[in-house]
């Protein structure tokens, strides 16, 4: 395909300096095996030398710019966009596990082997687009100089796929194939395709054909040799390049990218991280919750400070600030902290007593500062038949099919089902921020279940709002590499990763914990009868309890902030100042 070249005189609004912006579109990029990938290239004038940004997309490449690339223009930098392997204009099969470290790599040598490019590459880019900066990174390009992943995670098995605790993102790994993958002509119905059994051939139901993608994911249902060797995450290592992640609270992926920061800091002390309160599109609006007026951030003003460090070599503000910058929930304002998880974050045990039975209404089960000195539990049925619906959170990809965010949890909670347990009002604020864990002590009449856990920020009028949430196998209680079947009524203890969170529960709310063993369908159901769920088409009933008492410490533990003032992170000096986000 001929390349075509357009000078845009002013019509778009387009200027850089004093140079009419030049686009040169459906230019053919070869990669290693003789495929040709097709970019859109856009330009800060005639005859200049640029640093380039690059992103790489499955989602159609623009030959038109919004205002937030325009931006980038107008700094002087060229901008490229390209259709990866195998979608829309781009050659070859789409094989997104596999393709994205080589043709990254390809792409960065021939951008800087361009008349207009300097040599100095950056990344942009959200979601899948975020993901393969990540893959391009690994290959060690000496011309990529910094990337920016958006909302974008760090492990293919643990954020595209399945949990950390091994059961399947059903819902929205289907929903996203179901946009994007779809058959021609073929009417995806949400509601159907997530039913479908067996799990393993429900590409078909959500796209109306086969995807290698998917099935060979079905059938690596463990964290093995399969996932790791693609795994971005076990190979960190690699990454040499400067990172600017930004995630948020809602989103599926801001665990791993928190994660990956924590990694990259160790050995490379130029990574910072940004994470507000926004699902998978950024967006700071929900119907119900309202984070406050600063809520949003100014991402491109911190992008083109990032970029201008790294690839025009400007010293700016960005680089002198504390580099994890959280917004803090409850109190809606953001906090800066020099490390994650904040270096005065403590444990916090909540322990479950009483009974979670009776609709979690107040009185009911209870979470305090010690173990019921008395043997207690709590036993209910789970049906994967009728499975406790997923109400919000950190879902993916399409809010009017999969609303995501926070959203009152009290019709969840009238379930038999679910097993609820909440402190007293409280006498003063708790700030929690870190990592989220629910230590349990279980037995099930299965041969292997699933156990849910949900974190919620209770107001006063009784409105329950939902933070985070996880789940954990059974099979998969001591390693996501190694299962290993559940012997029936034998009591364990399990620890559910229940995910991260920044928010303060201010005087007067209650925190909750739910705990079930279904959150259909942002998790796939666990059939109960220990056999692979992939191929899996019994669906069997299997009774729970959950053990809290003095020998069964069952409980949750939040990382919390000791009272130092709201918003006050300590300096370098060992000073307090107030985090800002400019």
């Amino acid at each position: 395909m001929r390349a075509l070249y357009l000078a845009l005189v002013g019509c778009a609004g387009l200027t850089a300096g004093q140079h009419e912006i030049v686009k040169v579109l459906h230019v053919a990029v070869p990669m290693r095996d003789g495929v040709r990938l097709y970019a859109n290239i856009f330009l800060p004038g005639e005859h200049v030398r640029a640093p380039a940004l690059l992103e790489r997309t499955p989602y159609g490449k623009s030959e038109t710019l919004n205002a937030n690339y325009e931006a980038f223009l107008e700094h002087g930098y060229a901008v490229v966009l390209e259709d990866v392997r195998g979608r829309y204009e781009s050659e070859g099969d789409f094989d997104p596990l596999h393709q994205e470290v080589n043709d990254g790599d390809d792409t960065l040598n021939w951008i800087a082997r361009q008349a207009w490019s300097d040599g100095k590459i950056g990344m942009v880019g959200g979601s899948y687009r975020g993901i393969v900066q990540w893959k391009a990174a690994l290959s060690g390009n000496p011309h990529l100089k910094a990337i920016c992943p958006v909302v974008s995670g760090d492990d293919d098995y643990r954020d595209r796929f399945y949990s950390t605790g091994g059961a399947m993102k059903l819902g929205g790994r289907l929903e996203w194939m179901a946009e994007n993958l779809r058959a021609p002509g073929f009417v995806p119905d949400f509601a159907r395709f997530v039913l479908h059994l067996p799990i393993g051939t429900a590409d078909v139901a959500a796209t109306g054909w086969t995807s290698a993608m998917f099935r060979e994911a079905a059938a690596h249902p463990t964290f093995d040799a399969y996932w790791r060797a693609i795994s971005t995450r076990e190979q960190l290592q690699k990454v040499r390049v400067p990172v600017l992640a930004v995630g948020g609270w809602y989103d599926n992926f801001s665990e791993s990218d928190l994660d990956a920061y924590a990694a990259l800091r160790k050995s490379n002390g130029l990574n910072r991280i940004l994470i507000g309160p926004w699902p998978h599109n950024m967006s700071y609006r929900f119907a119900n919750t309202d984070f406050g007026p600063g809520s949003s951030a100014p991402l491109r003003t911190l992008q083109l400070e990032w970029f201008d460090q790294w690839l025009m070599g400007k010293d700016t503000p960005l680089v002198s600030t504390p580099p994890v910058q959280v917004f803090l929930m409850g109190a809606n304002r953001w906090v800066a902290e020099r490390a994650w998880p904040p270096e005065d974050a403590r444990p916090m045990n909540l322990y479950l007593g009483s009974t979670g039975h009776a609709n979690g209404l107040e009185g009911d089960g209870v979470l305090g500062d010690f173990p019921p000195r008395r043997g207690a539990r709590d036993t209910y049925v789970y049906d994967p038949r009728d499975p406790v619906p997923t109400r919000g959170g950190a879902v993916c990809c399409n809010p009017r099919v999969f609303p995501w965010g926070p959203m009152d949890q009290r019709p969840v909670e009238q379930r038999a089902d679910v097993l609820v347990y909440s402190t007293a009002p409280l006498a003063e604020d708790v700030e929690a921020m870190g990592p989220v864990q629910v230590v349990l002590y279980v037995s099930t009449s299965a041969k292997d279940t699933d156990f849910t856990a949900k974190l919620v920020d209770v107001f006063p009028d009784g409105y329950a709002r939902n933070l985070t949430d996880g789940i954990l196998r059974m099979r998969y209680r001591d390693s996501i590499e190694r299962p290993e079947a559940s012997n029936q009524g034998q009591v364990y203890g399990i620890s559910v990763d229940a995910g991260v969170t920044s928010n303060v529960f201010l005087k007067g709310h209650r925190i909750r914990v739910e705990i079930s063993s279904s959150n259909f369908p942002r998790f796939d159901r666990n059939p109960n009868t220990g056999a692979a769920v992939a191929g899996e088409t019994r669906l069997w009933k299997a009774t729970e309890t959950i053990y809290h008492d003095h020998e069964h410490p069952s409980r949750l533990v939040l990382m919390t902030i000791p009272a130092k003032g709201a918003g006050l992170v300590a300096g370098a000096n060992g000073a307090k100042r107030r985090g800002m986000l400019r």
